[in-house]
């Protein structure tokens, strides 16, 4: 498995931007999908994007898209989530994690799909 070290959290203002940074170990960062997802005080984590290893095809939360941005750069083992048009309800701590792709049928929404999770960064937006 993937060591993850997310960076890149912050207080913000509603309507600001954030770009989280995650840094993986390893040589196969470009097996995994890696995708982010987020928790908040009280609540279940939930997904927010996919970057997929194959292609970078991507997917997103209805309550992110058109908002946020994940992408990956595999030379530098680095996925990244732009955060733009922020809102107080993104108030989270917000998590990178990784799968290996096998090839097997997975499903990147399930939180249990992921073997490998970074230690979080708090992202908290102000009204």
């Amino acid at each position: 498995q993937v060591q993850l070290v997310e960076s890149g959290g912050g207080l913000v203002q509603a309507g600001g931007s954030l770009r989280l940074s995650c840094a993986a170990s390893g040589r196969t960062f470009s097996s995994y999908a890696m995708a982010w997802f987020r928790q908040a005080p009280g609540k279940e984590r939930e997904f927010v994007a996919v970057v997929y290893s194959s292609g970078g095809a991507t997917d997103y939360a209805a309550s992110v898209k058109g908002r946020f941005t994940i992408s990956r750069d595999n030379a530098k083992n680095t996925v990244y989530l732009q955060m733009n048009m922020l809102k107080p309800e993104d108030t989270a701590d917000y998590y990178c994690a990784a799968h290996l792709t096998t090839g097997r049928l997975w499903f990147p929404r399930d939180v249990n799909a992921f073997g490998s999770w970074g230690q979080g960064t708090q992202v908290t937006v102000s009204s």
